[in-house]
């Protein structure tokens, strides 16, 4: 399945992200420390959105996001992604992403809740979860689940304009935005799973079995 927005963002991303990476690789910085530094960032974007400064708390996150990219750009021109840098990523990931979705959980219930939102950001948190643990659980176990309408880039994206609807005064903006994402999030945790699952090799005979005679009678 095609992502939504995944192939163009990226084109666009790469166009700036690139260079950025080679001048701070020329300068001695390492991924692992733009990693740090980009969730460290955006759970101070996340403490802007949760005191209710919706865009402030969207530009900031949006930018410490896109370092999502820079760090494993970084690590692919120094010529591969150590184990412990992928393992690191992931967990920021993780972090980064429950601070998003709790913070705007924590704003929309101190609105009183409207339209269900702060249930959609639970249910979007959670999904958004399973959606990562799936993909890394399908990988260690040798099946492939690398597809989905909605992986991280396009959960950020969404509620990236759910807060700035949200921000402008459109207090139906952010909800609306999160419920779609619940929705997507929870299609493309059955996306990986099925694939995952059609992806499994057939089992091997068992040694010394025989394939099963022909009941057919045969003339003497």
């Amino acid at each position: 399945m095609a992502k939504i927005v995944q192939v163009p963002a990226r084109a666009v991303i790469a166009y700036g992200v690139n260079p950025t990476a080679r001048f701070l690789l020329r300068i001695g910085v390492t991924p692992n420390a733009v990693t740090i530094a980009g969730t460290i960032g955006v759970l101070i974007g996340s403490y802007f959105g949760a005191m209710g400064h919706l865009i402030w708390g969207t530009v900031i996150v949006t930018a410490f996001a896109l370092t999502d990219a820079l760090d494993g750009t970084m690590a692919r021109m120094r010529g591969g992604t150590s184990k412990f840098g992928a393992l690191l990523d992931s967990s920021m990931d993780r972090l980064a992403d429950a601070a998003v979705f709790g913070a705007v959980a924590y704003h929309l219930a101190g609105e009183g809740n409207p339209y269900g939102g702060m249930v959609a950001a639970l249910i979007s948190l959670s999904a958004g979860q399973v959606v990562s643990y799936v993909k890394a659980r399908a990988q260690s176990l040798g099946l492939d689940a690398d597809v989905g309408i909605a992986e991280r880039l396009e959960r950020l994206l969404i509620v990236g304009v759910g807060g700035l609807l949200g921000g402008a005064g459109l207090d139906w903006g952010l909800p609306a935005a999160l419920w779609v994402l619940a929705a997507l999030s929870l299609v493309t945790v059955f996306q990986r799973l099925i694939h995952a699952g059609r992806t499994e090799p057939a089992p091997a005979p068992a040694a010394g079995s025989r394939p099963a005679a022909d009941t057919e009678e045969t003339p003497a």
